[in-house]
């Protein structure tokens, strides 16, 4: 990759038969990425945490622990692992630690921290306060940075000082055991971990304007999942009864529309037939409500896979795009819009089409876009798959700002998928997003009215 990039930076791909300078210009910005700090998904991340909190747990000597970092901010990568703990016997806990049986390599061992390298790649940070500090430390160590140093300086104009240890009114500690008592000594009232990125949460505080975040059990339904009719592992009726154990109220059916045919993506016979089943199923259904629905494409005119009659047949319209994902940024804007100004339109999916780490999202005017969903009475998907995780949470805050109803949606093709949730809501979470932001917070009539396009 270094040889690519240093060949793409030095001009020696010009003039060679299919690398233009936009393909030149590509391979630059995609080597830059893929040369940046190794970071982990959010997914992989939690289950090699987990499992380490768990071992060290096994101890019984802990009293405490919690994970810190981005990992606690919920951002969509982690870079490393900051474990912090109170314990009765730090030595017995270092010992589990670096005697854990996926570590590769043990980087420093020590009584209050150690650090290792597991045999997945990522690095680790146990560290052992008081219990007097923890609430210190965990602020500082989850940070952001820069949230951290917003906070201090308003510890500075108290004139207390804070860090990892606590805060402090000249040699006497006056807070840190938690994290409750730092944000009050310096007048805040606590700040939510997903929002400490420094993106106006401070002022927010100081105002009374902190958002109630949206949780994982305010989600009264699933917008988007496949079945065994299209790319889905499951029956209709199998999602619909692991739906149901999960506490939904409703699930939509979204099969591909026909276009992606690889998939056997459904025509409107296929889509009215199961349509048909459908309502045969909520007659005999308890508990959950299945919605008929479809994830349409959006062809690269704008318009919609699937004709108008059978549209407006259907409880909710998913849309999305799979193709020319590479449209410049003008073209790709137009033609997002112009499917939203189709009246059968409900919900924009994955709407800039990333898999992170392994496809940048597409080019178009986000801004306008949202603008655009808003006037028409459009969603947009939080698709809560961890390789999409889509819309990303700075688009999701700006959304809100512009007044957008979003719909966060597990996109399943399997059973297990419907646990994706928390994802999406940590998603949704770090975009301020409150439960009346999130149009599946409502029961199935409240969300009936508002999937009803306005003229």
């Amino acid at each position: 990759m270094e040889d690519l990039r240093k060949a793409a930076d030095g001009g020696k791909l010009r003039g060679i038969r299919g690398f233009g300078p936009k393909i030149v210009q590509k391979i630059l910005a995609e080597a830059k990425g893929l040369n940046g700090e190794t970071r982990t998904k959010l997914i992989v991340a939690k289950e090699i945490a987990n499992s380490l909190v768990d071992w060290l747990k096994g101890t019984r000597r802990i009293r405490q622990i919690e994970i810190a970092g981005s990992f606690r901010r919920g951002k969509e990568t982690v870079g490393d692992l900051d474990i912090l703990a109170t314990c009765e016997d730090s030595g017995e806990v270092m010992n589990c630690f670096v005697n854990y049986e996926e570590v590769k390599e043990v980087i420093s061992h020590g009584s209050t921290r150690s650090s290792v390298k597991l045999r997945s790649g990522i690095n680790v940070d146990l560290r052992v306060v008081p219990d007097e500090s923890f609430g210190a430390a965990l602020h500082y160590f989850t940070g952001s940075k820069p949230h951290n140093i917003a906070v201090r300086t308003l510890g500075v104009k108290r004139g207390l000082k804070v860090n990892e240890y606590g805060v402090f009114k000249g040699e006497k500690q006056i807070g840190g055991r938690t994290e409750q008592e730092i944000y009050a000594q310096v007048g805040l009232p606590y700040i939510e971990p997903e929002l400490r990125e420094d993106r106006g949460e401070i002022d927010a505080a100081r105002e009374g304007r902190l958002p109630r975040l949206v949780r994982l059990e305010d989600i009264r339904g699933n917008l988007h999942c496949h079945t065994t009719d299209s790319d889905g592992r499951y029956s209709i009726e199998e999602m619909a009864e692991a739906a149901r154990e999960r506490g939904y109220e409703y699930l939509a059916i979204t099969e591909h529309s026909q276009r992606i045919a690889m998939v056997r993506g459904l025509d409107t016979k296929r889509l009215r037939q199961q349509m048909r089943r459908i309502d045969k199923l909520n007659e005999k259904l308890k508990g959950i409500r299945l919605l008929k629905s479809c994830e349409v494409d959006i062809l690269e005119d704008g318009s919609l896979d699937l004709p108008h009659d059978v549209l407006k047949e259907l409880d909710v319209v998913v849309c999305s795009i799979h193709s020319k994902l590479n449209l410049p940024a003008e073209k790709q804007t137009g033609r997002i819009i112009r499917a939203m100004d189709n009246p059968h339109f409900n919900i924009l999916a994955h709407p800039t089409g990333r898999l992170i780490g392994r496809r940048a999202p597409s080019e178009f005017d986000i801004e306008r876009v949202l603008k655009a969903a808003r006037e028409r009475g459009c969603m947009i998907e939080i698709n809560a798959q961890p390789d999409r995780l889509d819309l990303p949470d700075i688009h999701c805050k700006t959304g809100k700002e512009i007044g957008v109803k979003f719909a966060i949606s597990t996109d399943a093709h399997r059973i297990s998928d419907l646990d994706l949730m928390r994802f999406g809501v940590s998603q949704a979470r770090r975009g301020w997003l409150e439960p009346q932001d999130v149009v599946n917070t409502r029961s199935w009539p409240e969300l009936q009215e508002l999937l009803k396009r306005r003229p």
